[in-house]
């Protein structure tokens, strides 16, 4: 089974792409994140055609993430629990049959940039992750075999950065609250689904559409799979597909994906 993550950067322009992508890596799961697509205008029945479900939290210009999946999608949450934000950033779904022992919790984000350190959306950032760690807590004792996945604003360590005098503690997507936050998910039981498989530095999943940043290959892992403890031990192969950043009007993300036996 491949699992993957992609950050879209609009669904509305993205689509062709989604599409041939789902026709050459022919993923069973995938998480999207930032569709920028109100639900009414959300091409799920285009999705369908090509042999997959969805369902998805959307709203205008910004934001948006959907799950979708070749088996049923049921229990699906959006937006995290007791914590008050109208920004769509997160869904999760229970993907398989219910009930089924072999069912996956799909748990899909599009976590907070924070703009700069010491600004407010750097202070909401942080509140925000630790309100997802407190729900994942709960979501992990009930659902031992857990996928956490999507864009997630944060290198985990120096490996993931193309610079690291420049990506350094005082950076947004690398400072140490950040990282510690992002530590804090983990220390709950999840594991970096690459980083099974890889321990390599250079590998990323985004690179800015300035500088020619791709063809340079300045870049960063942000795009993250993490897998609960009952899951590390399935998880057979994971990368990074560049390919679909060197097509025409890419997406500054590539997918993340994972494959579990």
């Amino acid at each position: 089974m491949k699992i993957a993550s992609w950050n879209v950067n609009s669904l509305n322009v993205r689509l062709p792409h989604l599409q041939q992508w789902l026709g050459t890596f022919a993923p069973d799961i995938v998480g999207l994140q930032e569709t920028k697509l109100d639900d009414e205008r959300f091409p799920d029945d285009v999705l369908l055609e090509a042999g997959y479900r969805s369902v998805f939290a959307g709203q205008k210009t910004y934001n948006g993430v959907a799950i979708l999946s070749r088996e049923p999608i049921s229990d699906v949450q959006v937006g995290i629990p007791g914590f008050e934000d109208e920004q769509k950033r997160v869904i999760a779904a229970t993907v398989g049959a219910p009930g089924s022992p072999q069912a996956l919790r799909i748990v899909n984000l599009y976590v907070v940039n924070g703009q700069d350190v010491g600004t407010d959306k750097y202070a909401y950032k942080l509140r925000w992750l630790e309100a997802v760690r407190g729900w994942l807590a709960d979501e992990l004792q009930r659902h031992p075999r857990t996928v956490v996945m999507g864009d997630f604003n944060i290198a985990p360590d120096e490996r993931d950065v193309h610079d690291p005098a420049v990506w350094n503690d005082a950076h947004i997507l690398t400072s140490r609250a950040e990282r510690d936050a992002l530590l804090a998910l983990q220390g709950l039981g999840l594991h970096d689904g690459f980083r099974l498989h890889h321990d390599d530095a250079g590998v990323f999943s985004w690179w800015d559409y300035r500088q020619a940043a791709f063809r340079r290959d300045l870049g960063l892992r942000i795009d993250l799979t993490l897998l609960s403890d009952a899951l590390r031990a399935e998880c057979r192969a994971a990368g990074i597909d560049r390919e679909p950043r060197t097509w025409e009007r890419p997406s500054d993300h590539a997918p993340a994906w994972v494959a579990l036996g």
